[in-house]
């Protein structure tokens, strides 16, 4: 074997270590455990899922020292659940993962119980612009690995080959891996920390997409035959407070076409909180223009 792949490989070993040194195991996560990544100090994160009905976890410390840690707020969206964490751990060091790049080489590392640190070896396969969960959560881009996922991986660290944090490590469609970038993952831990509880906009309505009879749409002046039927609005809305009533179709949202809930869930992001939108809303055969406030999402 030639010294300069001797070398690479014992670099690749080097930097498992050291990044291993804020990874922990969630023992109580999952079927078999999971790990979690030391964020900051004194927080550590955990794919939220893999806990789900916990307040306190059994967690393994790079030390591997056994303790109990409670689990101190949640995001479903996001799937990211924070964990309190002794402040002496040393958090992990971060790039920039608006920069992470189609194969970069990258290192998943996870923490399997009382057995030590594992790690799989990949590249980047694929990156693209920000995009939704199924409940409307906002992540900043979508990464997704070439590499084989161990066991437990999940809530563990993905690395660049500095050793510098990119994301965590979640499992996509098809047991694939991917990555919540640093970046969402922090924008979240900073709302958790601040409300605890993630900030997102609300207007109160319930919605189902619909599609207009052929010819019925275009002397409306709109340009798609599908919009968003409201069946239901929360008492006391932002929605009730417009005056939006059952049976109206939204169809535009600030001018411009709206014809799936994903394109209404881009709008309500936690920027918009205290700001107003304008919907096109097709009421008893009339185009309507509707301004409704956006306020806070309630917790529950």
């Amino acid at each position: 074997m030639s010294p300069s792949l001797i070398d690479f490989s014992h670099e690749l070993a080097d930097t498992v270590d050291r990044a291993g040194q804020s990874i922990i195991s969630v023992l109580d996560g999952g079927r078999t455990g999971v790990s979690g990544t030391i964020w900051r100090k004194g927080i550590a994160i955990v794919v939220a899922h893999t806990i789900n009905g916990l307040d306190e976890v059994n967690v393994v410390l790079p030390s591997g020292v056994e303790t109990k840690v409670k689990v101190s707020a949640r995001d479903s969206g996001t799937d990211i659940a924070m964990l309190e964490m002794p402040e002496d751990l040393a958090p992990s060091s971060f790039a920039d993962d608006s920069k992470a790049r189609a194969g970069e080489i990258v290192l998943s590392i996870g923490r399997r119980g009382t057995d030590g640190l594992a790690a799989a070896f990949g590249i980047v396969s694929a990156i693209s612009g920000a995009w939704r969960t199924s409940t409307g959560a906002r992540v900043d881009r979508w990464i997704r690995l070439d590499l084989n996922p161990f066991a437990g991986f999940s809530g563990g660290a993905v690395v660049n080959a500095a050793g510098e944090v990119i994301g965590m490590a979640t499992s996509g469609s098809g047991r694939s891996a991917e990555v919540v970038p640093a970046s969402t993952v922090n924008r979240i831990l900073d709302q958790l920390i601040k409300h605890g509880h993630p900030v997102r906009g609300y207007i109160g309505v319930g919605l189902q997409p619909v599609g207009f009879p052929e010819g019925a749409w275009q002397p409306l002046g709109i340009t798609s035959g599908r919009g968003l039927l409201i069946t239901a609005i929360a008492p006391g809305s932002p929605a009730e407070q417009a005056k939006l009533t059952l049976g109206d179709v939204i169809v535009k949202i600030d001018g411009k076409p709206l014809s799936s809930l994903r394109g209404l869930h881009w709008l309500l992001d936690s920027e918009m909180v205290g700001k107003s939108i304008s919907l096109g809303v097709v009421r008893a055969g009339e185009l309507l223009d509707v301004s409704v406030s956006v306020l806070e999402r309630p917790a529950n």
